[in-house]
């Protein structure tokens, strides 16, 4: 049972901080409740579909989650704001690694609310993560594993992952995809405890 008794409102972001550093998985579901619909808003409306905002504000998630678990977090700002910001920031990412020269509607409007670590902070969070994220895939398993990499890494389209592993149509190749996603985001939360 959470020791959180109230349920998390956005009114109360340093609560839904305060509970992810205590491990509270109702501060983690809250934040899906309460912040995922405006940034899947955002994807749809610049060239995205929902499965890319669902993973989009996964990888989110994960960058809140490490900052607030193994820094002395500040919020600086609102949690939506926070969030926004970062998913902003990915999907222009994935947008420029997929070659898009979308004219995207509300992304180049917002004003970016991140502060910048310096550059030696920022490596070593970032070698962190990935000695994390790779524990955690190596525990993923098959076909989990090549799916994702396939996916993520060596930037195989769905139709490939489709004919590779045998699935009838794209459809179940993406939802293998979604569901391998859920399975990595359970251990790598597992890993950092």
């Amino acid at each position: 049972m959470s020791k959180f008794s109230k349920s998390f409102t956005s009114e109360n972001d340093q609560e839904i901080v305060d509970g992810i550093l205590a491990g509270d998985n109702l501060a983690l579901d809250a934040i899906y409740k309460l912040y995922y619909p405006s940034i899947s808003h955002m994807i749809l409306q610049n060239n995205g579909s929902e499965e890319e905002a669902k993973d989009i504000f996964q990888e989110a998630v994960i960058v809140l989650y490490d900052k607030v678990t193994f820094g002395n977090f500040e919020l600086k700002s609102k949690l939506k704001t926070y969030l926004y910001s970062i998913c902003r920031r990915l999907w222009l990412k994935q947008l420029n690694r997929s070659g898009a020269s979308y004219a995207t509607n509300d992304i180049n409007d917002y004003q970016d609310t991140l502060q910048y670590e310096d550059d030696i902070a920022k490596h070593e969070e970032q070698d962190l993560k990935f000695s994390q994220m790779e524990a955690a895939m190596n525990k993923l398993g098959e076909p989990c594993k090549t799916i994702l990499q396939d996916f993520y890494i060596n930037n195989h389209s769905m139709q490939e992952i489709c004919e590779k592993f045998g699935y009838t149509n794209t459809d179940n190749a993406k939802t293998q995809k979604y569901k391998c996603l859920q399975r990595l985001k359970k251990l790598f939360f597992l890993n950092d405890n």
